[in-house]
């Protein structure tokens, strides 16, 4: 699904426009070649894509039909996109901590059966050991962490970017001032899923923290 987006006015959708478009600089990953954007694009709506569409914007249309048998439609609509070399960049951006703690997953009793043999099955090869129903706690971390490890299963060498923004003002919902905070709450949420503190999936998960005041 292809998921065109208002020009952002506050919050990760606006800082995350404003870096891909003005910034690039600030979303680029140590260690590999400089990321060609597919998304979001002000000649493209800004669109977000998820399931299906977001493997043809990747140029891995071909593993739909698998994507489709290991999670349900409605998957996780990815902030961003690009590649780096060949590389898929999949991203997923905050600016304050609210929009971190989503809520547990509403499919329906098909799908959630579905969505719990993928955590399964990820949690194993991970060697997780759950605080937690990844369905009902921090689920879109973890299923942003199990479309991650999907794609290295099909051979997609995929990096994961969570972009956390620092200093997002909005009147009632600043977000964080230091690098230190969002460490904390990803430190926090890994040890509610029960991830070791290394894993097979480890060097290909990125964590930014790029400031708003470099954006205007």
């Amino acid at each position: 699904m292809r998921v065109p987006q208002p020009e952002g006015t506050k919050g990760s959708l606006k800082w995350l426009q404003r870096a891909v478009e003005r910034r690039p600089d600030l979303l680029a990953l140590p260690g590999l070649p400089d990321i060609r954007w597919l998304s979001p694009l002000r000649a493209d709506d800004f669109a977000e894509y998820r399931d299906a569409a977001f493997l043809e914007r990747l140029g891995r249309g071909h593993l739909a039909p698998e994507l489709a048998t290991f999670w349900p439609r409605g998957g996780p609509q990815w902030d961003a996109l690009g590649l780096a070399g060949d590389r898929p960049v999949l991203v997923e951006a905050k600016a304050h901590v609210g929009e971190f703690l989503s809520p547990a997953s509403q499919a329906g009793p098909a799908s959630q059966a579905r969505i719990e043999a993928a955590f399964a099955a990820v949690q194993a090869d991970l060697g997780a050991l759950p605080r937690a129903d990844w369905t009902r706690v921090f689920y879109q971390y973890a299923n942003r962490l199990a479309h991650l490890w999907w794609l290295h299963r099909q051979g997609v060498a995929a990096q994961l970017c969570f972009v956390s923004f620092r200093g997002e003002a909005d009147p009632g919902i600043a977000g964080p001032e230091h690098a230190e905070t969002w460490e904390a709450v990803f430190a926090l949420a890994d040890h509610v899923l029960g991830l070791p503190a290394r894993h097979r999936l480890s060097r290909h998960i990125h964590h930014l923290t790029p400031p708003v005041a470099a954006l205007g």
